[in-house]
């Protein structure tokens, strides 16, 4: 998460100035990156997991941003699905995120750096989420029985 920094936007011709904490850049580019297919999660901490238990959820968990000699860097930290093509997804995420901060704050990234931090497959996610004791494969539902009856 960036400290407690902000970029000041100003206008040539006003005085008038626009402040924007780095906090909801990230969050931002947080709720970007989720939205990239290939994309499963971004990386949280411990603090970001008890959190969601009580229902708050960090949107910025997992991006990162500097402002280096005036210009700004993306540090983006993301649990990939597995079976992508990481260097395709990564690419796509960058383009993603520049162009969402672009049109959104008129501001852009030096650069975007995007950690693999690992590989989530679909079968551990049935493993940990199993749902309902009888697969509908092995046993049939009432709708699925009444439907037989009816046919014959």
């Amino acid at each position: 998460m960036a400290e407690n920094s902000t970029i000041i936007l100003t206008n040539e011709n006003e005085d008038n100035q626009i402040k924007i904490d780095l906090r909801v850049l990230e969050v931002i580019l947080g709720i970007a990156a989720t939205k990239v297919d290939g994309v499963y999660e971004m990386r949280g901490t411990l603090a970001n997991n008890i959190n969601k238990l009580f229902g708050r959820e960090n949107h910025g968990k997992g991006v990162d941003l500097k402002v280096v000699d005036n210009e700004l860097l993306a540090d983006v930290y993301a649990y990939f699905k597995s079976g992508v093509n990481i260097p395709k997804v990564a690419l796509e995420l960058q383009k993603k995120l520049q162009t969402q901060l672009e049109q959104m704050t008129d501001l852009k990234l030096k650069e975007i750096n995007i950690h693999v931090v690992g590989l989530y497959s679909i079968k551990e996610e049935e493993q940990a989420n199993p749902g309902s004791l009888f697969s509908n494969s092995e046993e049939e539902t009432d709708e699925q029985a009444l439907t037989k009856e009816q046919l014959d």
